[in-house]
């Protein structure tokens, strides 16, 4: 298990509290899980990225992302996961968000990437795997 924390750098003068971001990846045999947690925001986005392109090295033919614990995302966390899709597709490995929170579900919904990402709206996370 591996877990990587971002921390939010300063901007425009401001001095921002660190922001972290947990996300321990779970291998199995064909699939990886990576369990997201914390906000998935702007300052979260590059480290998101380059954690989940070296899941992706990594993983079987498919990578669940577990958003339960996932407090909010903006639209640079959503883009992070559209990317994530679309780079796993061009490697043939399928991507599928397991038990999206309220607020993140109604973000995926709102911006109808609900459409476009394999949402799962589960608890069990291993029962993605049977999917």
């Amino acid at each position: 298990m591996t877990t990587l924390t971002a921390t939010a750098p300063a901007t425009a003068g401001l001095v921002r509290a660190p922001d972290e971001v947990r996300m321990p990846a779970h291998r199995r045999p064909g699939h990886t899980i990576v369990a997201l947690s914390g906000v998935l925001d702007g300052a979260a986005a590059p480290a998101l990225r380059e954690h989940l392109i070296g899941a992706l090295r990594h993983s079987g033919r498919l990578l669940i992302l577990d958003l339960r614990e996932v407090a909010s995302a903006d639209a640079a966390g959503l883009a992070v996961l559209v990317g994530i899709q679309r780079r796993a597709a061009g490697l043939g490995i399928t991507v599928r968000l397991a038990d999206p929170g309220p607020q993140v579900a109604a973000q995926l919904r709102l911006t109808a990437l609900d459409r476009t990402l394999t949402v799962h709206l589960t608890r069990n996370v291993h029962a993605e795997v049977a999917a």
